[in-house]
């Protein structure tokens, strides 16, 4: 065997520091589980009390291994500012969600975790101690002292999205526990193809991160934000604690849209159920757990979830409605039947208009159209109220989806009726155009259902949908790729790819979210002259250190591009024209390297509504960095292919086709953009060579 030899005196000093480090690091990782800071142990008086407090913030405590024998006539959760326990403290109510009229008395317990939520914006700071008391006999079974000068964690406040990509960006970030994040004002055009929010370790947002669903639950990828207030929630796990960053991650093509670091010293609340998600936008979507209760109706053509929650029902309807159209659903206006009259229905639709969904409630007096008094009505307009409360909406892939609430209580006997959570009920659903008052049509609300369909709205897990978003695939038709011809003065800067309408479906090839803008068209085919000198005037980035936003522009045989990502083996084998250089020691490097200018979304991605390319234009608008362009000269040799690319030099598939054609060839323009152009610029007159070279063949052929 051989003995041990000790590692020479500086590579020890190297291990102690990594030891040191790792230690460091390791002790900035807070210890699972935490409940937050210790107040201490409920005193037993009577009746077995039992369990361990801890402050989880400043309005919440959180009582672990409570018991309880449950045998007094009136015990509560009780709080107070009183030298001792005593009459003159506050109520706080258990379960919190309770729906008696009055807070339910505490029942028995036996090692139960419960967290307790300080009423009316009571805080520790403002009490002294936790009781459990009776009412009645005024009796203290138990309690435990807050201690001086206790310090609860608290929400920790950071920067906002570092803004690289796609528009993002947010306001100040909040972690408000350790699993829930909190960003407001959010704005993302949605364009990018496979984009998340991510989170990981390292020094900077990186392909071993984790997804994190969004404010919806879903796992889907990202759709687009228009100064929303969101929080989302770390999976499984996963902790604050436990990452670095939080990103927007581009996971197919490897790109971050924005990211935001986690310090090491966070002191937030522990994740224990007491941050509710909420959103303060009223089209910003509220995860809930509807997707466990679905059917399909109307010939599986609805998707109807559902989900209670306390006094209210959340209801998502789902189907491919026709522009100007509404779905409704609600409660049966007779047991046992589809009955119209006498029903209660939600009636939703997409406003196009305002570009955002509505909901509206209404009875069904009469089978016609609303006159004011009596028809299919939306309640406000017959006086009532509208108790129909939307929570979010959104268009994908042909299918509208929304979400609202309403009370179980039927608030308005007259017009509104109950829905039940003991056992199942009669619904009806329909279709059909909105009029122009933007209300439901009566003439055609028979698209409705023909059989009774039951509804138990207080199970849990009825579930037989099979995914009515996913089984459309068609999509609006790509736009006609745009064609420059007979200028020698172009401009390339960044853009939008343009959705199902644009970059992909006209070349075939996957899209990160950006192209190129050549003379401000998405992925115009240029037709360039053999001999000519072409100017190019390229806006595609020159910070290097941001790879969102650097894209030098070149032009090459390959249809993808991204010269400078390959391997030398893989550059050697595309044959560069302009737009790359090499050093004394033979590296390349890109020689069209100016300024950043992007055609940004004004709000949101708006191709899949853009009938025309131009109509997608007024949608955007162009925002320009400060510095110089890059211009790029290329005099188009005769040896040229007749087909090159421009390209990114840093990223794949950003270009399209440059059509390389001897003088005076025809140019092929699409019919949509003829109008305007003179038959020389579509037919260009002829050069005495090329008259010389068609007479030349027309006297070959008369000989033969």
């Amino acid at each position: 065997m051989r003995s041990w030899v000790p590692p020479p005196r500086g590579l020890r000093s190297c291990l102690a520091l990594l030891l040191i480090l790792n230690a460091g690091v390791v002790s900035t990782r807070r210890q699972e589980p935490y409940y937050g800071r210790l107040i201490g142990r409920l005193t037993q008086y009577a009746h077995g009390i039992r369990g361990t407090v801890y402050a989880v913030d400043e309005n919440t405590v959180f009582v672990r291994n409570f018991a309880y024998d449950g045998t007094g006539p009136d015990a509560y959760f009780w709080v107070g500012d009183t030298p001792q326990p005593s009459p003159e403290g506050i109520l706080v109510p258990y379960p919190e969600d309770y729906t008696t009229r009055d807070p339910p008395i505490l029942t028995a317990h036996s090692n139960s975790d419960i967290l307790l939520r300080l009423p009316a914006g009571k805080r520790l700071r403002d009490i002294k101690w936790i009781s459990v008391w009776c009412r009645r006999f005024t009796v203290n079974f138990g309690d435990v002292f807050i201690p001086p000068g206790l310090d609860p964690p608290r929400p920790r406040v950071l920067p906002e999205f570092k803004r690289l990509a796609h528009s993002l960006r947010s306001g100040n970030i909040s972690v408000l526990d350790a699993k829930t994040f909190y960003i407001p004002n959010l704005h993302y055009d949605g364009a990018g193809p496979d984009a998340y929010f991510w989170v990981g370790n390292g020094s900077e947002p990186n392909p071993f991160g984790t997804k994190v669903p969004n404010e919806m639950g879903s796992m889907n990828p990202l759709r687009g934000y228009q100064g929303e207030d969101i929080e989302i929630q770390l999976p499984g796990k996963l902790t604050a604690y436990d990452i670095d960053w939080l990103a927007v991650w581009c996971v197919e093509y490897r790109h971050n849209f924005g990211h935001v670091f986690i310090p090491k010293d966070l002191d937030v609340p522990p994740a224990l159920g007491q941050t509710k998600i909420t959103t303060s936008s009223t089209t910003s979507q509220t995860p809930f757990n509807a997707a466990n209760n679905c059917k399909e109706i109307l010939d599986k053509r609805l998707q109807v979830k559902w989900e209670i929650q306390g006094d209210q029902v959340q209801i998502t309807l789902s189907a491919r409605l026709r522009k100007e159209q509404y779905m409704a659903f609600g409660i049966s206006g007779a047991e046992g039947r589809p009955a119209m009259l006498g029903a209660d229905v939600v009636v939703a639709f997409w406003d196009t208009r305002a570009d955002q969904p509505r909901v509206a409630d209404y009875t069904i007096s009469h089978l016609a159209q609303c006159d004011g008094e009596r028809g299919v009505c939306p309640d406000a307009r017959l006086g009532g109220s509208n108790d129909a409360v939307l929570v979010s909406g959104q268009q994908k892939n042909g299918v509208t989806t929304i979400t609202y609430r309403r009370p179980l209580a039927a608030k308005e006997p007259s017009k509104d009726k109950e829905i039940l959570t003991s056992r199942s009920q009669s619904v009806i659903a329909a279709f059909g155009p909105l009029n122009s008052r933007y209300e439901a049509n009566a003439h055609s609300f028979m698209d409705t259902t023909r059989n009774d369909v039951q509804l138990d709205f207080g199970a849990n897990n009825d579930n037989t949908c099979l995914g009515l978003a996913e089984l459309d695939t068609s999509g609006p038709a790509p736009w006609p790729a745009r064609v420059i011809a007979g200028v020698t003065n172009l401009t390339a800067r960044i853009g939008p790819a343009g959705g199902v309408r644009g970059y992909t479906p006209i070349t075939g090839h996957p899209s990160w979210g950006i192209a190129w803008y050549i003379n401000d068209m998405l992925i115009p085919e240029i037709y360039v002259e053999r001999g000519k000198t072409y100017t190019f005037v390229v806006e595609g980035g020159d910070d290097r250190t941001n790879p969102a936003k650097f894209h030098p522009f070149y032009i090459s045989d390959s249809p993808e591009g991204g010269f400078g990502q390959k391997k030398e083996e893989d550059q050697r084998k595309q044959r560069v024209f302009a737009g790359v250089a090499y050093d004394n020691e033979q590296y390349p490097y890109p020689t069209a390297v100016g300024r950043y200018c992007e055609w940004t979304h004004k709000t949101i991605d708006q191709a899949s509504t853009s009938e025309t390319f131009e109509d997608y234009m007024k949608t955007l608008q162009l925002e320009c960095n400060e510095g110089e362009p890059a211009i790029l000269n290329w005099t188009v040799a005769h040896e040229t292919p007749d087909l090159v690319y421009y390209q990114c030099y840093t990223h794949n598939n950003l270009g399209w086709k440059i059509h390389v054609v001897d003088p005076g060839t025809p140019i092929p323009f699409p019919i949509d953009q003829r109008a305007g152009l003179s038959s020389a610029t579509i037919f260009p007159p002829l050069t005495t060579f090329a008259i010389l070279t068609l007479l030349t063949a027309l006297r070959n052929v008369v000989e033969r």
